[in-house]
């Protein structure tokens, strides 16, 4: 079983940054993020593996990063030059022994 918690959303105004963080209960090699917008479907956001590799949805290319750190089993995503239509609730998602995982979600709120 892994435990995702998940910390940093909020409400920002278009342009802006915000930083999510998400702690893992161990070690995991697959790591990332989802998000759920009102209304839609769960998407992709981005992945990051523990040997350096990532993934970004191309909506957030240029604007979000992921990264890691594998000593906190921690992954954060940097997100810039936020738009309206970011906001959603945002999950840490884990991949472990063949099983997805996914935290409790945080909102990020981006207003115009």
């Amino acid at each position: 079983q892994v435990q995702l918690v998940e910390s940093g959303g909020g409400l920002v105004q278009a342009g802006g940054s915000l930083r999510l963080s998400c702690v893992a209960s161990g070690s995991i090699v697959v790591m990332g993020w989802y998000r759920q917008p009102p209304g839609n479907q769960r998407e992709l956001v981005a992945l990051s593996t523990s040997g350096g590799g990532t993934n970004y949805a191309d909506s957030v290319k240029g604007r979000f990063t992921i990264s890691r750190d594998n000593a906190k089993n921690t992954v954060y995503l940097q997100m810039n030059s936020l738009k309206p239509e970011d906001t959603a609730v945002y999950a840490c998602y884990a991949h472990f022994r063949g099983r997805d995982y996914w935290g409790q979600g945080t909102q990020v709120t981006v207003s115009s």
